[in-house]
């Protein structure tokens, strides 16, 4: 897991990054490419909104990190393991939770 430049995030700055990616818009960019810098630097000029100073390259990690821990997390509650856990799993379970169903269910048909 790579260091985000130094600076630790606290709650609140991951709070409002899972709620700038939790937007339907930002979503569907995000899924349908592999070069983002322009996603993200929209999404760190939200988080200047909220008075959080952040540059692309930082939420890039940060939700790179997120996306891996919950997966990691998924996997394990998946395979009937209860002990790994993570402090923004439900937030990200919303987010995160449906996108894999509905590819299940897509290639179900």
């Amino acid at each position: 897991v790579a260091n985000e430049g130094g600076k630790h995030w606290t709650v609140n700055e991951v709070r409002a990054l899972i709620r700038i990616w939790s937007d339907k818009s930002i979503q569907q960019q995000l899924e349908g490419t592999v070069r983002n810098k322009r996603i993200f630097e929209q999404v760190a000029a939200r988080l200047q909104k909220f008075g959080i100073d952040r540059d692309w390259k930082q939420c890039r990690t940060k939700y790179k990190n997120l996306k891996h821990e919950y997966k990691s997390v998924k996997n394990a509650q998946d395979s009937g393991s209860t002990s790994k856990s993570m402090k923004f799993f439900n937030e990200l379970d919303a987010i995160l939770g449906h996108s894999t169903m509905e590819q299940a269910s897509k290639s179900d048909n």
